[in-house]
């Protein structure tokens, strides 16, 4: 091997101008990639990252961006015009003598899904509860479960979810499943395949496609939604995907997790969104479908519902980033308290100056984060942002020892936002998220106790000017440096 490799030395020497060739070969690479990347629009700070990281590996820099680098889904590719889909008047734009507040305008005008309301909403606090809630409205579904999971594990709980929606597919019901192929790539044929023998439709998103050259491979475009639609009127989302990890019945050191159940008129919002992914996952076309049935005609009006509730979507499909404006909106608009509570904490310039705006301000701006989340480095990037953030005021306080995996903006007494969205550049701009808008003061009130209980769990975490500079202040300043690619 020694003798080949020496040969092979021996042999490019004698090439002339070899090492010109190479040089000149290496600058048009990085040329070409500078180039790439700049017309990608993204932050200076992103930007400036990639090209750095990319130049230090030559080549091997090229192969990285293309399975991984900042990519645009087309919003046409995704949601296809409503006015074609045969879906559009599902979502009614907010009636004009409507008091619509400037968030939900902004919701409505970024994401085309119109304010709504809800009749009830019930908080489901970690995956126990919220495991069994969905299996017994599976139990009850007499038309149709529609579901989609960024991980869905073929476990004790995925086990149960499977066999649950093996019993409602063998009695007629239409059972559609929508994974993601990387949260889920667990899941293998043959755990499917009873499933889709009783009758069921499964499908893939952004499965891989290693093996078509000409087409960029989406591995780092994921949906990360937990979505549950049941007979088009009953529907669960939040952060909890279907896993033992999230399991609290079974395991001590469970995911602190939240969900959602809701009812009312804003499930059609959310059977839209499903039905959107599907049709996107599949290249199935909504002829394929009985609209009646997916939005049955006796449904509650916006009218009857007294919780205003908006569905919230963002993704690489579009560059407006709604989840994230909404949150900074809704941080600017507070004028009395700000409660944030996400798993990785990687705030942008915009979020971070509306935190700090908010606690110099004079407002109870919080924020609260795992001791130690599932990642080590987006722990010391979050970690990185809290000095700025404690000298103006924010009251931090780290959760554990079992790892915080809730996803919640509370303003006020009447504003929260709760979903699949972390508060962090992925979940902001690459990730497929789904988060709800909801104002209303009693829920709020009952989320309000919840986190302070959460709170009151935590560790309050102090301004310390002495922290190690080897274990703590390095480490966090160079994980710092990596948050525009986190």
């Amino acid at each position: 091997m020694f003798a080949a490799l020496q040969t092979a030395g021996e042999w490019l020497a004698t090439i002339p101008h070899l090492g010109t060739f190479l040089a000149l070969t290496y600058v048009l690479y990085l040329l070409w990639l500078i180039g790439l990347i700049v017309l990608q629009k993204r932050e200076p700070a992103a930007t400036l990252s990639w090209i750095l990281s990319l130049a230090a590996l030559p080549y091997l820099g090229l192969l990285i961006y293309y399975l991984l680098g900042p990519q645009r889904v087309k919003r046409q590719r995704l949601r296809r015009g409503r006015s074609r889909s045969g879906m559009e008047h599902y979502n009614s734009v907010c009636p004009p003598d409507a008091d619509c507040t400037e968030l939900a305008k902004i919701a409505q005008a970024t994401t085309a899904l119109a304010p709504s309301t809800a009749t009830d909403v019930e908080w489901l606090v970690d995956g126990g509860a919220t495991y069994a809630a969905i299996l017994s409205a599976i139990e009850e579904a007499r038309d149709h479960v529609h579901l989609e999971y960024y991980i869905l594990n073929p476990d004790a709980a995925g086990t149960a979810l499977r066999d649950a929606l093996i019993a409602r597919a063998r009695a007629g019901v239409q059972v559609r499943l929508l994974m993601d192929a990387v949260g889920s790539s667990g899941v293998k044929r043959r755990f499917l395949r009873p499933l889709e023998e009783a009758g069921a439709e499964v499908a893939w998103f952004h499965p891989t496609q290693l093996l078509r050259p000409f087409k960029r491979p989406w591995l780092n475009l994921r949906t990360h939604r937990k979505l549950v639609v049941i007979d088009g009127r009953l529907a669960f989302t939040g952060g909890i995907n279907i896993c033992d990890e999230q399991d609290d019945r079974m395991r001590e050191d469970a995911f602190r997790d939240l969900h959602m159940r809701v009812q009312g008129h804003v499930v059609r919002s959310l059977q839209l969104v499903f039905m959107e992914d599907w049709l996107y996952a599949t290249g199935q076309s909504p002829g394929d479908f009985s609209i009646s049935r997916l939005w049955p005609e006796n449904m509650p009006a916006r009218s009857e519902g007294t919780i205003e509730a908006q569905v919230l979507v963002s993704g690489p499909d579009s560059s407006w980033e709604t989840i994230h404006r909404l949150h900074v909106a809704a941080i600017h608009e507070a004028s009395e308290r700000v409660w944030l509570v996400t798993p990785y904490f990687v705030p942008g310039e915009a979020a971070r100056m509306a935190l700090t705006s908010a606690a110099l301000g004079g407002l109870d701006t919080r924020l609260l984060v795992p001791k130690r989340s599932d990642s080590w480095l987006v722990t010391q990037a979050a970690r990185s942002y809290f000095d700025e953030l404690l000298q103006a005021g924010v009251k931090i306080y780290e959760y554990g020892p079992r790892m915080l995996h809730t996803k919640a903006l509370l303003t006020d007494d009447a504003l929260c936002i709760v979903g699949s969205a972390n508060f962090d550049h992925r979940s902001f701009r690459l990730n497929f998220e789904l988060s709800m808008m909801l104002r209303d003061r009693d829920l709020n009130a009952s989320l309000a106790r919840h986190l302070e209980s959460e709170f009151a769990r935590a560790t309050p975490v102090r301004n310390e000017r002495h922290r190690s500079l080897w274990l703590h202040r390095l480490p966090e300043a160079f994980a710092r440096l990596a948050s525009p690619l986190l």
